[in-house]
């Protein structure tokens, strides 16, 4: 009987310290926002806007959430003549993923392997028209994503107010020639949607405008991506 009894004293202590370990844990956290992991274990915050929540970051895996790697093409030639997924970062410098977020070709953004993580996708042309809509149309949405400011924004970054905490950071581009552009002026995403054999769409901002616009462009070329929760 007195055996019986220290195991159940010792069962009751293991749950209290089970317990507490978890009230302690959930003490340190600063950051209430919702975020989302992916297959590398970067993780993101996120933002509900509308009917839709949307990743407040760039992505920046390295893998497709099958776990099958994605190439990280640095040299120009094999970037222009890529008719598969890969990614690189602006400048082919690793440090500028961490802010920025990596640049991915379009047969990535697209690709059946998933590059989104579980219970999210790529955002669709659709996906944008939706944002767009909600926040008023083409012709304001983009400063109510952009970040406000000129900390990373070249001025003016016109219309920028982020009250959608969108965070849109200006991440550049890498043309389907390999060469870098833009950083500090554009964003651009791509979109899982098709727009012709060697073509996708796309949406970008800019900072001299307030709009979001939309176009077709090279599928070798490398944009950022987000992604929205399915």
């Amino acid at each position: 009987m007195k055996m019986k009894n220290w195991t159940k004293t010792i069962f009751l202590l293991s749950m209290t310290l089970m317990i507490l370990n978890g009230c302690k844990k959930e003490e340190t956290t600063t950051d209430n926002r919702p975020t989302v992991t992916d297959i590398d274990g970067n993780v993101y915050h996120t933002v509900t806007i509308g009917t839709q929540t949307w990743m407040a970051e760039n992505l920046r895996t390295t893998k497709y959430s099958d776990g099958v790697n994605i190439p990280n093409v640095s040299d120009d030639t094999l970037w222009s003549y890529a008719t598969d997924g890969g990614y690189c970062d602006y400048n082919n410098t690793p440090a500028n993923a961490a802010k920025y977020g990596h640049l991915y070709n379009w047969f990535a953004a697209s690709s059946s392997h998933n590059l989104a993580p579980a219970g999210w996708h790529i955002a669709t042309d659709d996906d944008w028209a939706t944002l767009a809509t909600y926040l008023g149309g083409d012709n304001v949405a983009g400063g109510k994503l952009k970040e406000s400011g000129t900390g990373n924004w070249t001025s003016p970054n016109t219309g920028a107010s982020n009250e959608t905490g969108f965070t849109a950071l200006p991440t550049g581009y890498r043309n389907f020639n390999g060469a870098f552009g833009g950083l500090g002026e554009v964003a651009q995403w791509w979109s899982s949607s098709e727009f012709s054999l060697g073509r996708g769409l796309y949406r970008s901002v800019s900072y001299d405008a307030a709009n979001l616009t939309g176009g077709n462009y090279i599928k070798s070329s490398g944009f950022s991506v987000r992604c929205v929760k399915d």
